[in-house]
Parts: C-alpha cells; structure tokens; sequence
C-alpha cells in the first residue's frame, strides 16, 4: 500500500504572508519615509496657526507619530470588527487642517478641536456600515478616476519637496532639484537593476543615499536632535479637558464624510493592488478603524486619522503586498512617539530628498488609476464624460489654489482638497449617468448597428470588453 505524504498547509496570501524580520524593518522604514513629512505636516500647520510655543508644537508631533502608529496596527492587523487587514499606512488628514485651524483660532482652542474630533470619530463608527452598503457605487469607473486623481493631486507635494519646501530660501535652487533627482535616478537604478530585494526597497536606498550625499553638502540640520528628549510619552488630554461647541462639531462632521470617502477609494485601490477585494464588510471594518483612531487622537492631543495615500503608491511601486510590513511600520512610528530624539533623527531628512522619492511614488498612485480605468468599457456610453469632469473638478483647487476662498466654509472643506472634490464629482457623475434610467437607443442609430452599449447603466461601467461586442 503506497504511503501518501501529508499534504502541505496552503499557501497564505500574500497580504498575510510574514516576511522574515530583516525584511520586515526594512519594507516598514520605507513606509515610514515615505510617510513622515506628510504626517507631521498637519500638527505644525495647525499649532503654527494657532501660534503654540515650541514646546507644544513638539508635544504635538510625537503625540501624532505615537497615535499613527496606533491607529496603522488597528488597520493592519485588526481585532473584532475593527481593521480593514490590508497594507494601510494610517496619517492625520489634510481635509481637517482648514476647519481646525478656524476652530483653534477662533476661541475655542485646542479643546474645542478635541471635543468636535471626538464626536466625529464616533460618527464614522456609526455611519462605517452605511458606507459598507454602498460599495455598489464604487465601480472600477469610479475607484479608477479617484485614484488618479489622488496620484496627480500629491504630484504637486513632491514638486514642492523638490524644490526644497515650501517656504524654504532657497525654494526652486538648481542644488535643490539636483539633488531631489540624484535621488529619483537612483531609486529608479536600483528598482531596475538590482536584486529582486534591494528594488523592492528602492525608495529606501534612493532615501540613503539622498542622505549620503546631503549631510557633506550641508543639507541637512541635525540641531533639533540634540534639544529632544530621550523618552516622551503623551498623556490624554495634555492640553485640558475637551470641549463641544456646536459649529466646531458640525464642521468637523463635514470633515468626517470627506475622510470616509477618501479612505473608501484608497481601500479599494489598495485591494486590487495586493489582490484582495475590498467587500461591503471589510470596507465598514476598516472605516470603523478609522473612525476609532479619530477618537484616540482626541483624546491623546492629535487629529483625524484616514489612510495616506503617499503609502498606496509604495505599495503598488514595490509589489510587497504584506499588511505585516505596515504594521511593522506602525510599531516604528509607535516608537518614534515615545522616543522624541529618533523621531528628530528622521525629521532631519530634507525636502529634496523626499521630494526625489515622492515623485516616483505619487506617479505610481496615478498610474495605478489609469490601469484600473482601462478595464472600463468607454465605447457608447458616458463615461468618458464622468472621468473627464471629474478629474477637471479635482484639479481646480490643485491649479488654482485658493478658487473657493469667498465659498462658505463648509463647501472650502468639502472641495479645497482635490481629492475629495474629485471623488464627490465621480460618484455623483456615476449616478447620474450609469444609475438613473438611461437614454432610449435611436432605432436605428450607429450605435445600434455595431452592438456599442447604450444607456445600460451599470453594464457599461464594468462588463469586458470581449462581452460588449
């Protein structure tokens, strides 16, 4: 009787797979790079704006990395119905900055920030399951042209890095955009040319050597390094118990629809980029964390929280699909909070160096979209229509900073950031011209004669094209 070998276990997928620890420190500090301008950018605009000393504008920087940290474990590795368990890098939105700013500034301080952040975290757990029913609204036309939208609108975020940051002296400095493009050849050197590790760490290495050449040629400030303290831990409500203030709460409540909206479409592009469908559930999960972070940053002295698109791009840059790796970057960005001078280490970084590195990433979000929109069928219907619009809506406050000044400021909220007025425009277009009764055919019009889709709604949107001829 023949013996039969023990069948092996299946192989896990690929965003459950663990990577062996080295590659786990070094994928999770890629991330982390990628992210950390961008995530203390938010505390420094708004205690900037709201003229806090020094010292808090530290306070708040950590408390910010300890809760990212925090709030990217809660999205990667998950527990109960909280967690989308997809490679999700967790930042303080950008959509918040504005009405934060007027809250801070109008009297009700920091406080008042809380108490409205608070309660719209508790919003977006309530409504998550809402969201989750109307992922039918989400086609690949849809999820196509916001993710596009989202990689051309960071475009400008790493032009302005490159050039050396915006307010900088020597903002545009031929060393500036030399530098920022020593950084982009060699991240694209080492993608193309090394072994297959080494490239799926290319921003990493472009970010090493960016360094390298930086420090000898005096980029680089390393003063605030020595001024930060070793430990720091950040204490609930360091800045005195939070207060709710109606207008504060509504329009943070404004900022909270923005942020679900946003967070669905890097879900979904996230999901087809590691191979894993974003269902109805997972995508409630994932806004449920999202909505839990809101209220932690609340209550430990920081801000909204959604998912940074900066990281979508790494993802689908590098092709290292583990939500494993991301939450190996959250423990990192966990420690950079409770160890301020590691935290002043990475800060020391350049805008050039990240602005070389940003345009490789932010590029690889567009071109994510463009390949989402190719399964889409364009011929006889409208949906070349809604792409074309939408994108148009998402670059008018990216082209023409400051188009919605004179706006009320709940419109300034919704449509100030790209982003979020680009998706708007997406799903309301998708509705109008793939959800409501179509347009009758002509009896005998040319699209009739060649079998092209007419006023099939949903059909049109996301049948191959092998089946629409």
């Amino acid at each position: 009787m023949a013996s039969t070998a023990p069948a092996r276990p299946p192989r896990p997928h690929p965003v459950d797979e663990v990577p062996p620890v080295r590659h786990l420190a070094a994928f999770g500090l890629q991330h982390v790079l990628a992210m950390y301008a961008g995530a203390v950018a938010v505390p420094l605009i708004v205690g900037g704006a709201m003229k806090l000393s020094p010292a808090d504008l530290a306070y708040l920087i950590t408390a910010d990395l300890l809760v990212c940290g925090i709030a990217t474990l809660i999205q990667c590795v998950g527990f109960w119905r909280f967690g989308v368990r997809l490679p999700i890098m967790q930042g303080c939105t950008f959509a918040a900055v504005a009405p934060m700013a007027l809250i801070g500034t109008g009297g009700g301080g920091l406080p008042a920030i809380y108490g409205a952040v608070i309660v719209s975290g508790v919003a977006m757990m309530l409504l998550a399951p809402v969201f989750g029913r109307l992922l039918r609204f989400f086609p690949p036309l849809v999820t196509g042209t916001v993710v596009l939208i989202i990689g051309v609108s960071l475009l400008p975020v790493a032009g302005n890095w490159a050039a050396g940051g915006v307010g900088s002296d020597d903002f545009g400095a031929p060393k500036n955009i030399g530098l920022a493009a020593f950084v982009l050849v060699v991240v694209l050197g080492v993608q193309r040319f090394a072994p297959a590790f080494l490239s799926r760490v290319a921003v990493l290495a472009g970010i090493v050597a960016g360094m390298a050449l930086a420090v000898p040629l005096d980029f680089t400030d390393f003063g605030g390094v020595g001024d930060a303290d070793w430990v720091g831990v950040s204490t609930p409500f360091h800045f005195g118990a939070p207060t709710f203030e109606g207008a504060a709460i509504a329009s943070m409540l404004v900022v909270a629809l923005v942020i679900m909206t946003e967070t669905t479409g890097d879900f979904i592009a996230v999901g087809e980029m590691a191979g894993r469908e974003v269902g109805p559930r997972a995508l409630a999960d994932g806004l449920r964390a999202d909505g839990l972070s809101t209220v932690l940053g609340g209550v430990f002295n920081t801000f909204p929280y959604t998912a940074f698109a900066q990281n979508v791009g790494l993802v689908g840059m590098t092709r290292v699909r583990s939500r494993w790796v991301v939450a190996a970057a959250g423990g990192i960005l966990v420690l950079l909070g409770l160890l301020p001078k590691l935290g002043a280490v990475v800060a020391a970084i350049p805008a050039p160096v990240l602005g070389g590195a940003g345009l490789v990433m932010f590029g690889t979000v567009a071109a994510s979209g463009l390949r989402t929109l190719a399964r889409v069928d364009f011929r006889g219907n409208d949906n070349l229509t809604v792409v074309a619009v939408s994108v148009a809506v998402g670059m008018l406050p990216v082209g023409v900073p400051g188009i919605y000044d004179r706006f009320p400021d709940w419109f300034q909220t919704v449509m100030d950031s790209g982003i979020s007025a680009g998706c708007v425009t997406a799903i309301a277009l998708n509705l109008v011209f793939n959800h409501l009764p179509g347009k009758a055919p002509a009896g005998s019009g040319a699209a009739e004669r060649v079998g092209l889709p007419v006023g099939r709604g949903e059909d049109a949107v996301e049948e191959p094209r092998e089946k629409s001829v």
